[in-house]
């Protein structure tokens, strides 16, 4: 994984950092965030996403199959801040590559895509209220796009709300790429409160734009 920040000349000579741009060099993956938020601590984000014993055989398995990352615009950075919990109205970025297994490749869709993060289609959304509880609540799906941006590859795009009990109602626009091969599904996540949201949704339109997959070499 590699971090750059790009350096913005003013008219003074001075130059400062305007965004950090982040590469997955293995998957050809990358975008940027603004140079003012903060990248989140692995071991922490790894526990919220692998599970909270990272020494166990499923999650050394899971390491290997699953890159991540997380930037946080909170002045205390936080792994907890990836839902929405204790962030006041401060956005959370979060990327991910997976590479899939072979009985995945088989079943991969454009709705896999869609519930890479959440439940966003109606089966996920009943499979999850009927074993997972109440903590999701008030889904609202606000944007839903098929992307076709070359190089074989295809996503999705979709912006949702959910109420999220203990955190209030937040919004999640999330990019979803399918490889060109079908081994890899590369998943880029903005999330803040619905009001952060509607105030900054140009600042995330722009991240979300950022976000590429190119074709592996070879």
């Amino acid at each position: 994984m590699a971090v750059v920040s790009a350096m913005v000349g003013g008219l003074t000579g001075c130059a400062r950092a305007e965004f950090t741009y982040v590469r997955h060099d293995e998957g050809q993956t990358y975008f940027k965030v603004p140079a003012t938020w903060q990248k989140v601590d692995q071991t922490a984000l790894d526990k919220m996403t692998l599970g909270d014993d990272l020494e166990s055989a499923t999650a050394q398995i899971r390491k290997q199959l699953i890159w991540s990352i997380g930037y946080d615009a909170h002045t205390e950075p936080s792994a907890n801040h990836l839902l929405g919990y204790g962030t006041g109205d401060e956005p959370f970025v979060f990327a991910r590559t997976t590479k899939l297994l072979p009985k995945e490749q088989d079943t991969v869709s454009l709705d896999t895509m869609r519930n890479a993060f959440l439940p966003v289609t109606e089966t996920a959304r009943k499979e999850y209220e009927a074993t997972a509880g109440s903590a999701l609540r008030n889904f609202e799906l606000l944007a839903d796009d098929v992307l076709q941006p070359g190089d074989g590859l295809r996503g999705v795009h979709v912006r949702f709300n959910y109420s999220i009990l203990g955190a209030g109602t937040e919004t999640f626009d999330l990019t979803s790429y399918l490889a060109e091969d079908g081994k890899q599904i590369s998943t880029l996540l903005i999330r803040c409160s619905a009001a952060c949201y509607r105030k900054r949704a140009g600042e995330f339109e722009k991240i979300a734009q950022s976000f590429k997959v190119k074709r592996l070499a070879g």
